[in-house]
């Protein structure tokens, strides 16, 4: 009884420590100048493009909305790791207190959800747009994109509480080096001094439902696109709905593909060195890449942002 208050107490009292990844650089300077400068770019890509499509009205549709939430999750997802890991190496320090941590996790499980569940969002979207076009603004209005939304931020937080929760309440009493640059719920599970099996099969679980809901209802949506864009007659149209489709998968390919190897793949498969790599890809490169492969493609995007960096108005060209 008394060793556990005792293991409990000492874990609320220690700070853990992040060892990251520029131990093992040979140049960590440079490793953090490159870091910084993919960190301005997933900002100021994100942010363009929401202003984007907030200032042009040809961009007020289901599709961008969307897209606009996106970049949102991807901005937020990326200040939850890199400032830390920016301001540790330049100050020298690889501390992080046990409630900083559980802060840290929470906001990253709750982003990466809600992610998953928007990325469906986006799928039935496009269903609805290729295969239901006629009833596509009655199907789709602002209201229903904003109960889509509201659902995907809160199965994102459920799923952040409840393994930010569990995690944080056992005792870890067997080092307090994280073999990791951020609080992620596996690295932190092995510094525990109790059995985890239990919460491990339970994680297990618990991320199959996260990840095989989304990814039925994108499986399903594209089935029916797919099905759609072989009837069509107009080889524009056609072009028009693989570019939109494409671009999404790879999204959700780069997105999924990580998120299964973390936490579906069995730990025998791991190592600190793989698993950093993985989510320095997802955490960080992906929020770059989005903006890129699914919107900067697209010739409306495009089409505002020239207009934008243009010296006429935006609506002059409406008015022509």
């Amino acid at each position: 009884m008394d060793n556990t208050t005792g293991q409990a107490n000492h874990t609320r009292g220690f700070d853990f420590i992040l060892l990251g990844f520029f131990n093992q650089s040979k140049d960590p300077a440079l490793l953090c100048v490159v870091i910084f400068v993919i960190f301005l770019m997933a900002l100021s890509g994100n942010a363009v493009l929401i202003f984007l499509i907030q200032s042009n009205v040809h961009l007020h549709t289901p599709m961008y909305f969307f897209i606009g939430q996106l970049s949102l999750m991807d901005m937020a997802y990326i200040s939850v790791t890199v400032p830390k890991i920016l301001m540790d190496q330049i100050l020298g320090t690889k501390k992080i207190s046990a409630p900083e941590c559980g802060i840290q996790m929470f906001l990253y499980l709750t982003l990466g959800g809600s992610e998953f569940f928007l990325l469906a969002a986006m799928a039935y979207d496009r269903y609805m747009a290729i295969c239901h076009p006629l009833r596509y603004p009655v199907l789709m209005n602002h209201r229903i994109c904003l109960l889509l939304t509201s659902g995907c931020w809160f199965f994102g937080s459920v799923d952040g509480f409840m393994l930010t929760s569990i995690t944080m309440s056992f005792p870890f009493c067997r080092s307090r080096e994280i073999h990791h640059f951020f609080c992620e719920v596996p690295a932190v599970m092995k510094l525990s001094c109790s059995d985890t099996s239990l919460i491990e099969t339970l994680m297990y679980l618990c991320c199959v439902l996260m990840i095989l809901i989304p990814v039925t209802i994108i499986s399903s949506s594209y089935s029916f696109i797919l099905l759609t864009i072989h009837r069509m007659k107009s080889a524009e149209g056609r072009k028009k709905a693989f570019t939109t489709c494409s671009s999404h998968m790879a999204v959700v390919s780069l997105f999924y593909g990580a998120a299964i190897y973390t936490y579906m793949i069995p730990s025998s498969y791991h190592t600190p060195e793989k698993d950093m790599v993985v989510s320095f890809f997802y955490t960080i490169l992906t929020p770059v890449l989005n903006p890129l492969i699914y919107s900067f493609r697209n010739k409306d995007v495009t089409g505002a942002l020239k207009k934008m960096l243009n010296v006429e108005p935006v609506f002059q060209e409406t008015i022509k």
